[in-house]
Parts: C-alpha cells; sequence; structure tokens
C-alpha cells in the first residue's frame, strides 16, 4: 500500500482526503492528514459569523466525522524534506515527531500577511480562523454594553470605534458585516445614538475588492459610505501603539477594535523548510496537472493545491496567469487532486486543471451585496441572495448546510442574537471569585509549611 501524507486540512486537503476515501479501495492506500485544528474552516462565512448570521460551530466542518478511513494527526508539519520522504510533525505537547510517506500532498494554505507595525501584535486580531471572528463579534457585543453605561465623551467614542485594515474580499466583507450588526444594535441600545458609531476601513491602495472592476468598487466605496462607514484609500496604518490607530495621512483616533484582513503570505513551512521547488512568492511551483513541478520536470510523487500553490491558470488570456487563492479554486483542485492521484495509482494519466470563474460575490451586510460575472453587475439584496445561495450549496456536507439554513430561518423569524459570550476566553474566573481568600492563600503556602502550622 501506498503511504499519501496529506499537509493541512483546509478546502484543498479536505477534499483531496474525502474524495480519495471514495475513490481508492481500503488496501490500495493509506492516507493521513496532519492539521492542528481538529476541523476545516469553510472561511467564506467568517464575515457571517462575526454578524452573528451564522453560528461558529457550522461554518467548522469535523475532520474526523467525515474522513472515517484517513488517519488525522492533530499536529502542525514544520519541515517537509521530500529527498528522503518524510515530514516532522510538531504535536499538541511540544513533542516532535517524524513521519514518512510514499506520495505528499501539500495543501497547508496561506497565513495572513502582516507587516512590523507597532502594537499590531498587541491589538489586533485575524480573520483566518473560525476562533478570531468570533473574538471579534464578542468584542463588538461587549463594547455596545459597556459603552452604553457610560456618559457621551472619548471613552464612549473610544469603544464604539472599530478599523479593519484591508479592502479585498475578507476585510470588505467583515467590515460591511460589522457595519450592518453595528446599526442594528442601536435599537437594543437607546443610550447610544448613531453619530456615535466611528467604523473605519483602511485599504493602501487607491480602490478596494481588486477582484472586481472598478465601477462596482467605487459603488462599494459609496454604499459604505452612506451607511456611515468611513473608508480610508491610498492609505497605510502607521501605528496602533496604546489603542491609538495613526495613519499615513496623519489622522489619528482611539479605536477599541483592531481587524487584520491585509492579505495572504506564504505558509512559513512552504516558503522556508521544505526542499520541494517554490517561486519567488514563496509558493509551490505547480504544474496545471497539480503535480508539483515544471513543464520540464516533474517531482515525483509529490502534488500541491490550494492556496500554498502556484498553478498556471488555463483559462485566462494572460500569459504566465495563476489561479487566484479563493475557495472557488480550492475546492475544485482537491477534488480534481484526488482524482489525479488515484489515475496515477493506477497508472494513467492525470488531467490538467482548468475552471472558469463563476463570477465574485460579496456580501456587504445584512440585505447588502455585490455580484458581478464578466460585465453583469448586481448590487443590494439580489446580490446579497446570491452570495447566500451560492455558499449555502457550496459548505460541505448536507448537514452543515442544513444547519446554517435553519439559523438565517430563526434569524428572519426572530432577529439576531446579540449576546457576548467574552467571557469565554477567560473560563476559570467565575470559578476563581467564588474561592474564599484564604482557600487561595492555602494553595501558594507549601505542603511543608501547612503541616508544620
Amino acid at each position: 500500500m501506498k503511504n499519501i501524507l496529506i499537509v493541512g486540512g483546509g478546502y484543498a486537503g479536505f477534499y483531496t482526503a474525502w474524495n480519495l476515501e471514495k475513490r481508492l479501495r481500503d488496501k490500495q492506500a493509506r492516507i493521513t492528514l496532519v492539521e492542528p485544528r481538529p476541523y476545516m474552516t469553510y472561511q467564506p462565512f467568517l464575515p457571517e459569523v462575526v454578524a452573528g448570521s451564522v453560528e461558529a460551530r457550522h461554518v467548522a466542518v469535523s475532520l474526523r466525522s467525515h474522513l472515517r478511513r484517513t488517519t488525522v494527526i492533530p499536529g502542525r508539519v514544520t519541515s517537509i524534506s521530500h529527498a528522503e520522504k518524510h515530514v516532522l510533525v510538531e504535536m499538541p505537547d511540544g513533542s516532535s515527531q517524524r513521519r514518512d510517506y510514499d506520495i505528499i500532498v501539500v495543501t497547508a494554505g496561506a497565513v495572513s500577511r502582516v507587516f512590523p507595525i507597532d502594537g499590531i501584535s498587541e491589538h489586533a486580531i485575524g480573520l483566518k480562523t473560525v476562533e478570531e471572528a468570533v473574538a471579534v463579534r464578542d468584542q463588538l457585543l461587549t463594547a455596545f454594553e459597556a459603552a452604553a453605561a457610560l456618559p457621551p465623551g472619548p471613552e464612549r467614542r473610544r469603544l464604539l470605534t472599530a478599523t479593519v485594515v484591508g479592502g479585498g474580499f475578507s476585510g470588505v466583507e467583515a467590515f460591511g458585516e460589522m457595519l450592518a450588526l453595528a446599526s442594528s444594535l442601536l435599537k437594543s441600545y437607546p443610550e447610544l445614538r448613531f453619530s456615535e458609531l466611528s467604523f473605519h476601513l483602511v485599504e493602501a491602495n487607491e480602490r478596494i475588492l481588486p477582484e472586481v472592476t472598478d465601477e462596482p468598487g467605487r459603488w462599494v466605496v459609496e454604499h459604505l459610505t452612506q451607511r456611515g462607514g468611513i473608508v480610508h484609500l491610498n492609505t497605510q496604518l502607521v501605528s496602533a501603539t496604546g489603542g491609538e490607530v495613526r495613519l499615513s495621512t496623519g489622522e489619528r483616533y482611539a479605536s477599541n477594535i483592531l481587524v487584520w484582513a491585509a492579505g495572504n503570505a506564504s505558509n512559513p513551512v512552504v516558503a522556508s523548510h521544505t526542499d520541494l521547488p517554490i517561486d519567488a512568492r514563496g509558493l509551490l511551483i505547480t504544474r496545471p496537472d497539480l503535480r508539483i513541478g515544471t513543464a520540464d520536470r516533474i517531482v515525483e510523487d509529490a502534488w500541491a493545491a490550494g492556496d500554498n500553490a502556484a498553478i498556471p491558470d488555463l483559462t485566462s488570456p494572460i500569459a504566465g496567469a495563476r489561479t487566484v487563492p479563493n475557495a472557488q479554486h480550492a475546492v475544485r483542485q482537491g477534488r480534481l487532486l484526488a482524482k489525479n492521484i488515484a489515475a496515477a495509482l493506477r497508472g494513467e494519466l492525470p488531467r490538467e486543471y482548468a475552471h472558469h470563474s463563476l463570477g465574485v460575490v460579496a456580501t456587504l451586510g445584512l440585505g447588502h451585496g455585490v455580484f458581478q460575472y464578466k460585465g453583469i453587475v448586481i448590487k443590494g439584496l439580489l446580490a446579497w441572495l446570491m452570495h447566500r445561495g451560492y455558499h449555502v450549496l457550496a459548505v460541505p456536507t448536507w448537514e452543515r448546510k442544513s444547519r446554517v439554513l435553519a439559523l438565517w430561518v430563526v434569524a428572519f423569524l426572530f432577529g439576531r442574537d446579540i449576546v457576548s459570550l467574552q467571557s469565554v476566553q477567560q473560563p476559570r474566573a467565575a470559578f476563581l471569585e467564588a474561592v474564599p481568600p484564604i482557600i487561595r492563600l492555602s494553595d501558594r503556602v507549601p505542603d511543608e509549611a501547612r503541616h508544620a502550622s
């Protein structure tokens, strides 16, 4: 039997393992997937998790529940040596394990692109994981609760100020959903005024949403501005020290929430800790058939897909174009990857990946959206419905689709759930408050001293 090792359990990794189980018999191969989290995250729904429109657990697909014939290792691959055909895996307890393989599939994904800016490591929250999306939501809800107890003034204004850095799809969708959530919360907080909200979107380039053309991009800026958002174009974040945001334009303001969505960077294990060939951006050089290598040289028994792979876009008229890093490609690449590996094991030639874009669609908050397919642009409620329709079909497993749909129906009937559970980040706080001081003191006294007394 061949040992197939999959690095990463995101879209591409999950769909590769899921489809390999369907295509290979039990004795054809052993499949192992290494992923530090026990689930695959459906990232397009993270902005809706921020807004409370989707339950956090519903965008997380359990690996063990759906990969019945795959060995799931809860660790992180720290290095890949294809010459010796093994990887090193860092386990949750900090120990390191060596795992040998016959065939490797690298679907490690990307990480947040972070710049050396003072204060972001202390105050910024990313938007790559379910935990981050929940933290942003709880921080916003807690801020409203605290602000309602304060008189109008600088501190209340600070609590009701949020900043999102990055004008790509993740940043714009998160900004639009946060703005929609904050506006709806005012109904439950009559002490607060809309004029006290201050939501900023900071983008270093002259336009947002580079995946759409200029006209819908300008419309999104105007739309968000009309709803009370503040969009800073051609602007960079200079500092966030002490919770004070300083922009390259010279503007300064205190911001309670700082969300970092400034794009992707290559996964460190791919960029720096492998002998597999990478390009100048730190991505694996990958052929159209998803084998690692160039047109002239194939790296045997090595495959890649998703955000960590530079895969030629055969549908693009631009020479040298690569597929963009999004879920639309990663899911389809994962499915084809499983087909190609199964074909290779049977001695057949793998197929090349070619997918014509279905267009791009973004949510801008409840009832607001934008869609573009070539020259067709749809805005507003219809685009928002298209966003929900597409993604509920795209999220894996009927169980997850059903849960998401059920929650949307409940939210339509009864409104958003506005309960903050920020306290779950300190689960022992309530218990420690109940512990009498004498017991706390005895915990600090060594047993010998306690017996002597």
